[in-house]
């Protein structure tokens, strides 16, 4: 096991174990979804664009997925939660309990130097339920796919699914990391989003946070939340062709913004975003004008007071 002198992975011997009829299941599945995928599948209609960057209806199905490319699905390389090879194993643990994930990259250096992937399942097996021994993340390395940034995303599920392997670094002319995507994010551009144990609780669209601060969904109605906070969100005429505050936002960025970005608005208000793709806005923090003022320092106050 572990990684081999000339730099290839060999994944844990318990990783190829399945049972025959968990392997055709899986084979089934992604069979005839591959299948589908054939060149002589009649055209679909064209995508309808929405400003929130949000997979419509019409645009989902598998003619949509033969549209994309891997750059189309991917998220950018500031948003890739990653481990060095050197963690300790509580470290570790702590990682995959902050970012909620099954399974994480793992680099030497930088991330421009990936080693392979760490999964929570085998880190579980080897070194939980009060097992004992030496820890090496070495040891539980698995293999990780690459991709350029223009293969299409077709033909990166069928080497996902003949390799078995779930997740692949978006790599760069250079040979560095570029971005990373994984198997759900491909098969949601079929079916729609897939919600998780991690995701959202359906029906919470937004919350109060505290005096003046709210975290909702990117799908809330500008309706809903105007009538929620007192102050009008749509203050032009573009804006009233947008229903979503996701919509709103995309419109006042020009573009997706990433996660940790914060988009001001006319009003005085800011929207912090919390957590997106490379295609749309999933959850936001609004801070109404009173709050942004609460939160500035006092220099910047008294700037702003001066006439």
């Amino acid at each position: 096991m572990g990684s081999s002198n000339d730099g290839s992975f060999a994944p844990p011997s318990h990783a190829l174990e399945e049972t025959p009829e968990v392997e055709s299941a899986t084979k089934g599945f992604f069979g005839r979804l591959l299948s589908a995928l054939s060149p002589s599948e009649a055209a679909e209609k064209p995508a309808k664009s929405d400003p929130s960057g949000a997979a419509l209806p019409a645009q989902l199905g598998l003619g949509n997925l033969r549209r994309l490319r891997v750059d189309d699905v991917s998220i950018p390389k500031i948003e890739i939660a990653a481990v060095p090879l050197d963690i300790g194993k509580d470290d570790l643990v702590e990682a995959f309990r902050k970012h909620g994930f099954s399974r994480l990259p793992v680099y030497k250096g930088t991330l421009d130097h990936p080693q392979g992937l760490v999964l929570l399942k085998d880190l579980a097996l080897q070194h939980g339920f009060g097992a004992s021994g030496r820890f090496s993340l070495k040891r539980l390395l698995r293999p990780v796919l690459y991709a350029p940034p223009s293969m299409p995303a077709p033909a990166l599920l069928q080497k996902m699914q003949r390799e078995r392997v779930h997740m692949a670094l978006v790599i760069d002319e250079y040979g560095g990391v570029d971005g990373l995507v994984t198997i759900e994010d491909l098969i949601e551009t079929v079916i729609g989003e897939i919600e998780d144990e991690h995701d959202e609780a359906e029906g919470l669209a937004w919350k109060v946070e505290s005096d003046g601060v709210y975290v909702m969904t990117a799908t809330v109605t500008l309706d809903e939340i105007e009538r929620a906070i007192g102050i009008r969100l749509r203050a032009d005429e573009d804006d009233e062709d947008i229903d979503t505050l996701g919509g709103l936002i995309f419109l006042r960025a020009g573009r997706v913004p990433a996660r940790g970005e914060i988009v001001p608005h006319e009003s005085g208000a800011e929207f912090e975003i919390l957590d997106a793709d490379a295609r749309r806005i999933k959850r936001l923090r609004l801070r109404l004008p009173e709050a942004v003022r609460a939160k500035l320092p006092a220099k910047a106050l008294a700037e702003e007071s001066k006439p």
